[in-house]
C-alpha cells in the first residue's frame, strides 16, 4: 500500500488530530532528549491499547518500522529513529495518551499502562504508604514507568537495583511475519486479543481474576549483589542477562501494553548526609564499610566532583529554580516548551542555534545563589562530596559511623536539614544538564561533547579516573558524578576542537574493558552504544524480522537483520 493510503487508513482509526505528518509536529517526537534524530513518516497517539493493537496489524502487514516512545526522556536516543539509512518507513507510535495505573493487591503492586509515568504513581501510592521503583530523578522529568522496565533502568536508590518485571503484556512479530499478544501479567481478561485489552484499559477484571503467581515484579537479588564488594564483576549493567526477560530489557523491540510491579514500603524518617573529601580512598574505605558492615542499607548514595558541582551551579541553576519553585509537574510542559521555542527560532534566521538553553541561561544571572552555606563551605574545602540518604534504624547507625570515620580521615559531614536536603538533592539531580548547557553556550570554540555512563566492579579501587596523559590533552573539560555505592559512574567530556570523538570513545571504552566494567551501565544502549553479543540476541529472539526499533544498540536497520 502507498504511504497516502497508510496514513488515511491510520487517520480513520484513531483520528486526523491523532496522526502527524507535518515536520513540525513530528520534531519534539522524531527528535532524542539528548541524542539521536531521524525521519519518521508519521507520528501516532493513540488513546486505546485495542487501537495500538490494530495499528501494528497494519504496519506488519505494510511492511513498516515501528518505534514505540513514551515520553522520549532517555539520554542514547533509544526511542526515536536515528539516520536516514534504514530498508522501510517508520512510524512513531507515541503511547503518553494512555496512562492509566490500576493498584491492585492492596497497594503492594500496581498495573501500568503503556503511557503512565513515575510521578503519577508516586503521587498514587502515597495514600497506602507505598513508593515506586524510582523516586528521583526520572520522576521528576515524566519518564514513563515501562521505559524504566524497557531498559532495566537503574537509579540513586541502593536498596531497589535495575527496574524489571516478568510479568507484562506485550505484542511481538513471530519469525512468520506475524502478530502475536503474549499475557505475561497474570490476570485473566479474555481471550481475543481485542478483549484482553479493552478489559484492561476500562479495568474490567476482579481481584479474583488477579492470579498469584511466583513470577518476580521487581529484582529481589540487588540488595544481596551489592553488599558483595569483594567481587570482580559490576552489581548493575544494561545486559546483565540475569535480568534481561520479555519487555524488561527490550529496549522497544516489542510493544508492551502493560506491566505489573511491586512497589515499596515508605520509609518513616529520612536524613541525608553530606559528606566531603580530597581523597578517594577515604570514600572507598566508606563505601565498603557501610554495604558490608551496616544493618540497613543506605536509601542512595550520589557522588559529585567538585567541577561539576560547579558547573550545575551556573549552567543547570535556571533548572534547578524551576524545579524548586514551579515544582516537579512543570518540568516536561517546560522541556516541551524549549523544544517548541527552539523549532521556531531555528525558522527564524535571526535567532542563535539552541535559542531556549541561551535564554534561560542568560535569565538565571539575574537570580541570587541558590546553594546552602554549609554546602558551599564544603565545595571550597573538598574536591569530592558524596550526598548520602539512610532511613529509619539506618539513621543513628550512619551518624556514629561518619562521626568516627573523620576523626583519623580525610574530610567532614553534616547532617542536612529539610532546606539543605531539598537542595543538595536537587543540585545532583540537575547536574546531569550543566555539561549540555555548557556545550550549548560554546560549541564555536570547542570540540564533540561525549558522555560515557560505566559500571565498575564491585571491588575496584580506582574508582575515581585518572586518564593516560595522550587522553587528558583531547579533553577541554571532565564532569563527573554517579551513584557510588554501586559504582556507577557518569564521566562526561567536551573534547578539544579537531578531536575525532569516535576514535576516543573507542580508545576509552578499551581502558574500561581492561578494568572489567561493563557500559552502558543503566540509560541502556540506544543508538549511542554497541550492543553485546547476548544483548543482540535476546532482541533477535524477542524480533526476528527486524521490524521494532530497527538499528538499536547499532544493529541492522535492515528488513530480518540483513
Amino acid at each position: 500500500m502507498e504511504n497516502k493510503k497508510v496514513i488515511k487508513k491510520l487517520k480513520q482509526l484513531i483520528g486526523d488530530q491523532n496522526v502527524l505528518t507535518s515536520e513540525w509536529n513530528k520534531l519534539p517526537y522524531s527528535k532524542g532528549w539528548r541524542y539521536g534524530a531521524g525521519s519518521a513518516l508519521a507520528v501516532l497517539k493513540p488513546n486505546k491499547l485495542s487501537d495500538i493493537w490494530r495499528i501494528l496489524q497494519i504496519c506488519a502487514k505494510e511492511n513498516i518500522i515501528i518505534i514505540m516512545q513514551a515520553a522520549n526522556t532517555g539520554l542514547t536516543g533509544g526511542s526515536t529513529p536515528c539516520g536516514n539509512d534504514y530498508d522501510r518507513p517508520i512510524i512513531v507510535i507515541n503511547t503518553m495518551l494512555i496512562n492509566n495505573i490500576h493498584i491492585i493487591k492492596e497497594g503492594s503492586q500496581i498495573v501500568s499502562l503503556t503511557g503512565s509515568t513515575l510521578f503519577d504513581l508516586e503521587k498514587k501510592l502515597k495514600p497506602y504508604g507505598r513508593e515506586p521503583h524510582s523516586i528521583i530523578g526520572s520522576t521528576s522529568i515524566g519518564a514513563s514507568i515501562i521505559g524504566g522496565i524497557c531498559n532495566n533502568a537503574g537509579g540513586s536508590l541502593v536498596q531497589r537495583g535495575p527496574s524489571y518485571t516478568e510479568m507484562a503484556l506485550y505484542a511481538k512479530i513471530n519469525k512468520n511475519g506475524n502478530l502475536e499478544l503474549v499475557n505475561e501479567l497474570g490476570i485473566n481478561l479474555g481471550s481475543s486479543p481485542e478483549e484482553i485489552l479493552d478489559n484492561l484499559q476500562n479495568q474490567n477484571y476482579k481481584e479474583s481474576d488477579i492470579i498469584n503467581t511466583n513470577k518476580l515484579g521487581s529484582d529481589d537479588k540487588y540488595s544481596e549483589i551489592v553488599r558483595q564488594i569483594d567481587k570482580n564483576t559490576p552489581s548493575r549493567f544494561n545486559s546483565d542477562s540475569r535480568l534481561l526477560y520479555g519487555a524488561s530489557g527490550s529496549a522497544g523491540k516489542i510493544a508492551v501494553f502493560a506491566v505489573r510491579l511491586d512497589t515499596y514500603i515508605s520509609p518513616k524518617e529520612n536524613k541525608v548526609f553530606y559528606l566531603g573529601t580530597n581523597d578517594p580512598d577515604v570514600f572507598w574505605k566508606i563505601r565498603r564499610d557501610i554495604l558490608s558492615k551496616f544493618k540497613t542499607l543506605p536509601t542512595l548514595g550520589d557522588y559529585l566532583h567538585r567541577d561539576c558541582y560547579d558547573a550545575a551551579k551556573k549552567y543547570s541553576k535556571d533548572t534547578f529554580l524551576v524545579i524548586e519553585r514551579l515544582g516537579t509537574t512543570f518540568l516536561p510542559t517546560l522541556f516541551e516548551l524549549k523544544r517548541k521555542v527552539d523549532i521556531i527560532a531555528k525558522k527564524l534566521k535571526f535567532l542563535p542555534d539552541n535559542f531556549s538553553d541561551r535564554l534561560m541561561q542568560f535569565l538565571s544571572i539575574f537570580f541570587p545563589n541558590h546553594l546552602p552555606k554549609r554546602m558551599e563551605k564544603f565545595r571550597d574545602l573538598y574536591e569530592h562530596h558524596w550526598i548520602i540518604e539512610m532511613s529509619d534504624d539506618g539513621i543513628s547507625e550512619a551518624r556514629d559511623y561518619f562521626t568516627n570515620i573523620f576523626e583519623s580521615n580525610d574530610g567532614d559531614f553534616f547532617e542536612c536539614n529539610d532546606f539543605e536536603s531539598k537542595k543538595a538533592s536537587l543540585h545532583r539531580f540537575v547536574s546531569a544538564s550543566a555539561i549540555g548547557r555548557y556545550h550549548i553556550l560554546n560549541s564555536k570554540s570547542h570540540g564533540e561533547m561525549m558522555s560515557l555512563d560505566i559500571a565498575f566492579p564491585r571491588n575496584e579501587k580506582n574508582w575515581f579516573e585518572k586518564l593516560p596523559k595522550e587522553i587528558d590533552s583531547m579533553l577541554e573539560m571532565k564532569l563527573y558524578y554517579g551513584h557510588l555505592f554501586c559504582h556507577v559512574l557518569h564521566q562526561n567530556y567536551i573534547l578539544k576542537k579537531g578531536v575525532d570523538s569516535e576514535k576516543l570513545k573507542s580508545k576509552l571504552l578499551k581502558i574500561y574493558d581492561k578494568r572489567g566494567a561493563e557500559y552502558p551501565a543503566e540509560h541502556n544502549v540506544g543508538h549511542e552504544y554497541l550492543a553485546k553479543p547476548s544483548l543482540k540476541k535476546f532482541y533477535k529472539e524477542l524480533d526476528p524480522t527486524n521490524v521494532f526499533n530497527a538499528g538499536i544498540g547499532r544493529t541492522s536497520k535492515n528488513k530480518n537483520w540483513g
